[in-house]
């Protein structure tokens, strides 16, 4: 089943943010918005995870949890989501200059 999903971008290579529009919607410079499926959803952040480089990508999709969605970070992230009990929050590390996707 096809849902809502949005991809934000901060310098990144043209040829992903490209790649991005054959799918999604570009409704500000770097924000990606529209409705596909999950496998699709899944091959698109492939595809930014594997060409993300020194940039930062976050993406959010509906998910069956109590807040109703899921979020996923790549590249060089000061914030990344944290589980606390089921809840995601967002951990601020000012000094941190890499993060592994999530």
């Amino acid at each position: 089943m096809a849902a809502m999903t949005l991809i934000s971008l901060t310098a990144v290579p043209d040829h992903l943010r490209g790649a991005l529009t054959r799918w999604l919607l570009e409704v500000t410079p770097e924000l990606y918005i529209g409705t596909v499926s999950a496998r699709v959803r899944e091959e698109l952040w492939s595809t930014v995870t594997a060409t993300v480089a020194d940039g930062t990508a976050v993406l959010a999709y509906p998910s069956d949890n109590e807040q109703g969605f899921t979020l996923r970070t790549a590249g060089g992230q000061r914030r990344s989501p944290i589980d606390f009990d089921g809840l995601t929050l967002i951990g601020y590390n000012p000094g941190k200059e890499s993060a592994k996707p999530t």
